[in-house]
């Protein structure tokens, strides 16, 4: 049986222009998590200059705490609605939407005039960045090429470092060069509009995810978009037939599991709910591992041991920011080497081995001022992180994204998203107070907790490694779904490499037309649609399975203009059709001329 290895490209991707294109269109895509991570870090920017002070007239506890949340209610607003925006208008105009959003929230907290003009701006920032970030993780994950999906889209999450150490430099650049004017602290926010307005124009002229193309009814399109750019313009690789024959399958598979698609579908299945399960704990977990503990504790751990100039613990601040970045991008590009599951393990072990050293450093610390103990306590800080980052960073969303199916995969991403921002809300509330109440014993709880956290992953968290988007997103459904997706990628790149040789041969002939624009002909075998001219492809699979009908399709990748504009003729191109044997649906058919055009045949 072929599987995805037997058809992918294994030379440099670099060399291939179809995959350069590709990630290049990707990497426009992953800039927007860069917009994310500096709106998140320039708010603590602003706060230490003195002209956003002055302009605001220095806000302070409750004040600056709304001025904080402000972005997060737009945000929270937004979350359960950006799932229709990017399943509606499609993933890459979903995310320029909300880039453009962000741009016009920017430049409005740029002008603020009012600490109520810019809580209202920075709630506008926030609703386009929740479009932004439910759309571009799915779009990267729909799109990549097979085997580097795990890791660009493993990337996306790290870049927020990037754009949280941008912010950072920027602020620091202005307070020393713009001092008195306040330029000092608009420069600052509206910097944050160049990339937003930058990603919003770029992605229109990418491609469309093929997984909402096919969903939607344009198959043509989406096979075009494989065929360009997964299969550097060869129509007849076995790949574009292997991919799209099991995005068929998937979508069909997913039709019959829920017949209609809401928040609810995401509970309503066994499959559905094993996803859910590891959802909800992974959004759970990336806040609760300690994380924002070390976050709240680091500026006094720092002060308590002598670091005490807030400039040079500004700089070890920054200096564990480009640590985390340099990991988490170290492990996102080796996330198909190593595995989804080793590194979540190795993460989660980690983190409870350096929180037991951590315990008794800062028991000794707190009760005895043992200074080498103190010194021990900030040299864990980035091995903590490093344990953090191999796993968190960059897999949270990357394979939150790939193990659900597509018809719930905006929605059940959006449920992690919320569950990330309870987490945060609940750690920002919670660790202040149990560290006031129980001190260094507050680490011997997240002990306990990350012992909880390692026994779930290993129970629970299953590898995806090696599979397709398809196939991943089926392992939850049982063996029988995934051997059906699989069974289709192999006949479809079985009959591409059958029908090639044919041609070579010279034997194609007896059931092709030649390319002289004849028109089309009915093929006898298997029932199969044949095309007209023009030299598209086609293949015929069948669909075996106990409790399911046999089923056909064939497919032409060389001619989708003429289905995007209605046309047909005897003289066109091969087309897109579709043939479905032993349906229990309504026997309907439809056709558009004799050649090219769609045909669409069902026989109940």
């Amino acid at each position: 049986m072929e599987t995805i290895s037997d058809v992918i490209y294994r030379g440099p991707w670099w060399q291939n222009r179809g995959i350069r294109n590709l990630n290049l269109c990707i990497a426009l895509v992953e800039l927007a998590s860069i917009i994310n991570g500096y709106d998140s870090s320039v708010l603590n920017g602003l706060q230490i200059l003195p002209e956003f002070k002055k302009h605001f007239h220095s806000p302070d506890g409750s004040t600056l705490g709304f001025m904080s949340a402000a972005q997060n209610f737009g945000g929270l607003i937004m979350l359960p609605i950006a799932p229709y925006i990017s399943d509606g208008f499609g993933r890459n105009r979903a995310l320029s939407i909300g880039a453009f959003t962000v741009v016009g929230g920017v430049i409005l907290q740029a002008l603020s005039t009012s600490i109520g003009h810019f809580v209202a701006s920075r709630s506008i920032i926030g609703v386009g960045i929740t479009i932004i970030t439910n759309a571009a993780p799915v779009l990267i994950t729909e799109l990549a090429y097979p085997t580097h999906r795990g890791s660009l889209t493993a990337l996306y999450n790290t870049l927020w470092y990037f754009g949280s150490i941008i912010s950072a430099w920027v602020c620091y650049a202005t307070l020393r060069t713009l001092t008195g004017s306040v330029w000092e602290w608009r420069i600052p926010c509206l910097l944050q509009a160049a990339p937003a307005l930058f990603v919003g124009i770029a992605v229109l002229f990418i491609p469309n995810s093929p997984r909402w193309l096919v969903a939607k009814g344009r198959d043509a399109e989406a096979i075009a978009i494989l065929t360009k750019y997964h299969a550097n313009g060869r129509d007849r690789d076995p790949l574009v037939y292997f991919t799209y024959g099991q995005i068929r399958e998937a979508l069909a598979i997913e039709r019959e599991i829920n017949q209609t698609t809401s928040y609810l579908t995401l509970f309503k299945t066994p499959g559905n709910l094993r996803r859910m399960r590891i959802v909800f704990a992974l959004g759970f977990f990336s806040q609760w591992s300690g994380n924002g503990l070390i976050s709240y504790y680091l500026d006094p751990v720092l002060e308590n041991v002598g670091v005490e100039v807030a400039q040079t613990r500004a700089l070890i601040n920054g200096g564990i920011q480009i640590w985390c970045l340099f990991v988490a991008v170290s492990a996102a590009l080796l996330v198909d080497k190593i595995g989804r599951r080793p590194l979540f393990l190795m993460s989660n072990a980690g983190m409870l081995v350096v929180f037991i050293f951590w315990t008794l450093t800062t028991a000794l610390w707190t009760t005895q001022e043992n200074r080498p103990a103190a010194n021990a306590s900030i040299a864990l800080m980035p091995i903590y992180f490093l344990a953090y980052s191999i796993a968190y960073t960059p897999m949270l969303i990357s394979y939150t994204v790939e193990i659900l199916p597509y018809c719930i995969r905006a929605r059940g991403f959006a449920m992690m998203n919320l569950t990330v921002g309870i987490g945060i809300t609940t750690n920002q509330f919670v660790n202040p107070i149990a560290l006031k109440a129980l001190g260094w014993k507050l680490y011997i709880v997240y002990c306990c907790w990350l012992v909880f956290e390692l026994v779930y992953i290993f129970l629970y968290l299953v590898e995806t490694k090696g599979k397709t988007l398809e196939e991943t997103a089926a392992l939850f459904d049982g063996k029988e779904v995934v051997q059906n997706i699989e069974n289709v990628g192999n006949e479809a790149a079985h009959q591409s490499r059958h029908r090639y040789r044919r041609g070579l041969d010279g034997d194609d002939d007896d059931d092709e037309d030649d390319g002289s624009g004849q028109g089309g002909r009915s093929g006898g075998r298997s029932g199969e649609k044949r095309g007209g001219g023009g030299g598209g492809v086609e293949i015929a699979l069948s669909r075996r399975d106990s409790s399911r009908s046999v089923g056909a399709f064939s497919l032409s990748a060389s001619d989708y203009d003429q289905q995007e504009r209605g046309l047909g003729g005897g003289g066109g191109g091969g087309g897109l059709h579709h043939h479905v044997f032993g349906s229990r649906r309504k026997k309907t058919s439809t056709g558009v001329g004799s050649g090219g055009g769609m045909t669409d045949s069902r026989e109940g």
